[in-house]
């Protein structure tokens, strides 16, 4: 590589990193330098800041993909940052004036809310994020019902036999959902309990927007919390393929991609 030439990044290094543990799922110093044409030494400092954040697990010599686990949603929202902005202003354009909406705690649909808030009015909100309350909150035409339960402060949401109770008391047009991972099943989370209020929340819509972006392609977490249906639309950053897209188009699901 001449001097002249440019290197990636660290935030492109790292998303190419997260990008090579999902295709093999572990990968040693001296492979990630070659592929990314940098120093062991910028690698090694790339993985022990992508481990301490939870994204991978170090091991002597490189790294591996972890397994059923996501990092804390504070870490999460520093990550893939225009991705997501571009999946929420998408997800925005869904909705309506006087909509029904039903939206789950996360990252993601956390730059939804903030983006709803000041471009739609007149909303009917149920949530169990309280970051999310907290933004749409901020559009006094709102109204925002919040769910009870038990909190989870890592993540920032409620969950549990609360949750899921009250939600059977409500009914909405729209919902809009996170996911840790999207495989030819169904969308999936890393916790057991968000994972149940997901699927709470689908079964209580008439339709769902699940909004991930594209490093959640083809991986597996603990929940499968609903299954691909002419329901249920995925918007993301990039068009999915393989198996992913065949299950979803077998299902009848529909896919919007962010440009």
């Amino acid at each position: 590589m001449s001097r002249h030439e440019a290197r990636p990044r660290k935030t492109e290094r790292q998303s190419r990193i997260s990008g090579a543990l999902r295709a093999s799922p572990a990968l040693r110093v001296n492979e990630l330098a070659a592929l990314l044409k940098v120093s062991t030494e910028t690698i090694r400092r790339d993985l022990t800041e992508m481990g301490d954040a939870g994204l991978l697990n170090r091991t002597y010599g490189g790294a591996m993909r972890p397994v059923a686990f996501e990092p804390a949603v504070t870490v999460r929202e520093g990550l893939l940052v225009e991705e997501r902005e571009r999946i929420a202003e998408l997800a925005v354009r869904q909705v309506q004036a006087n909509d029904i909406l039903m939206i789950g705690g996360g990252a993601t649909t956390l730059h939804f809310a903030r983006k709803l808030a000041a471009m739609v009015d007149h909303l009917t909100i149920i949530t169990h994020g309280l970051s999310v309350a907290m933004a749409l909150a901020t559009n006094s035409t709102h109204r925002v019902q919040i769910l009870p339960g038990q909190y989870d402060g890592r993540e920032g949401l409620i969950y549990g036999p609360d949750t899921i109770d009250a939600l059977s008391r409500f009914r909405a047009n729209k919902a809009f959902l996170g996911a840790s991972g999207l495989t030819p099943e169904g969308p999936n989370d890393a916790g057991l309990g968000p994972g149940m209020t997901y699927g709470a929340i689908m079964r209580r819509s008439a339709a769902s927007f699940i909004l991930a972006d594209h490093s959640k392609f083809s991986r597996s977490s603990l929940t499968v919390f609903g299954s691909w249906s002419s329901d249920v639309t995925l918007i993301t950053d990039r068009q999915p393929t393989g198996d992913l897209m065949r299950a979803m188009e077998k299902a009848g699901s529909k896919v919007l991609v962010a440009g």
